[in-house]
């Protein structure tokens, strides 16, 4: 396995590299700003090699433009409501860079943040390790957070995102990875054709500022039931008061059944790509890209709705205000670890 790294560009004097990872098949870059996933090249049907994910050419466009463009989000993905929380009677306030609310770990939260990056080659597998320190009151978290993200890829087109962190303090924590997916290789088309499916039996109703309500609907009969595949489409065109109030689509966190193993599969018949995803946090995220549209291109395709994809598993949004969720709190020198395993296909 092959692992070669390039300079990328600057941020305050201080030098950003782009590292790609390569098999057989499967080409992936990333970089230690943000963790940004730039591109995932692989073949289609007929053996064209184009990328699979929304990204840019330049660190600029990156700063200026994107919308999370395949970076990891955190201290907390998802939204906090009112910015703020409590543990153990002490309460803490978070950036507000969302109207009332905290977003996505907050005004630059890890996805801006500059990592430590160490190239690892190995025979059947490469990858590249990203080191950070987040600091006490980094952004309003309480605790000196040591955050570690490995990417690997083997020679199985298997690609494993792997999250680990300790913390001095009780804090939370609840990362994830914001890639957008297109599996029709260069943004040719959109994804309203992609075929979705999602092992998932409840999906979180949520509120007009799109923070959970902290109830449950079933998914059967609705344009949220993915159990059997279902294209993106469904949603866009459907009246769900749940697809309108996203913006005519996805944004929503479903429940994993987990019955299986494999929790996520996506789809493009035309260019006979897949994605399988496994995982072992508790949901996933189904973003549709409704709010996309804007002036600027994306590798010369204009940003518009319905461009990218994005799955993001990761623990329920706005955990810590509802008692009934998964548990998003890390105690002080607990090992929180969780990996996200995407293999690659085509059919």
């Amino acid at each position: 396995m092959k692992v070669t790294s390039r300079k990328f560009g600057e941020i305050n004097n201080q030098e950003i590299y782009a590292y790609t990872i390569t098999n057989n098949e499967i080409e992936i870059t990333c970089m230690n700003y943000g963790c940004i996933i730039s591109q995932i090249i692989m073949p289609d049907n007929g053996g064209n090699r184009e990328s699979i994910v929304l990204g840019f050419d330049t660190l600029e466009e990156y700063i200026q433009h994107s919308p999370y463009f395949g970076a990891v989000v955190g201290r907390v993905a998802g939204r906090i409501k009112g910015a703020q929380f409590e543990l153990d009677g002490n309460v803490y306030s978070l950036a507000k860079n969302e109207n009332k609310n905290h977003l996505h770990g907050g005004m630059e939260g890890l996805s801006h943040k500059i990592w430590e990056a160490k190239m690892i080659e190995g025979k059947c597998e490469g990858a590249v390790e990203f080191s950070y320190m987040s600091h006490d009151e980094e952004e309003g978290y309480p605790g000196n957070l040591d955050v570690k993200v490995t990417y690997t890829l083997n020679n199985r087109n298997e690609f494993l995102i792997t999250y680990e962190g300790k913390c001095d303090k009780k804090t939370l924590l609840n990362l994830t990875n914001h890639t957008y997916f297109n599996l029709s290789g260069s943004a040719k088309r959109d994804i309203l054709d992609h075929t979705l499916s999602v092992m998932s039996s409840r999906f979180l109703e949520l509120d007009d500022e799109l923070l959970p309500t902290g109830e449950f609907i079933n998914v059967e009969h609705t344009s949220f039931d993915f159990r059997k595949g279902r294209k993106i489409r469904d949603g866009v065109n459907s009246k769900n008061p749940q697809n309108l109030l996203v913006g005519q689509g996805y944004d929503h966190p479903f429940l994993l059944d987990h019955e299986g193993e494999t929790n996520i599969k996506l789809l493009d018949y035309e260019s006979g790509r897949k994605v399988i995803i496994e995982t072992d946090q508790p949901s996933v995220v189904v973003y549709s890209g409704n709010q996309l549209a804007g002036d600027y291109t994306i590798r010369g395709v204009l940003a518009q709705k319905y461009i990218g994809i994005c799955l993001e598993t990761q623990g329920l949004p706005d955990a810590v205000h509802h008692s009934h969720f998964p548990s998003t709190i890390l105690y002080p020198y607990e090992k929180y670890q969780s990996t996200t395993k995407y293999t690659f296909e085509v059919c």
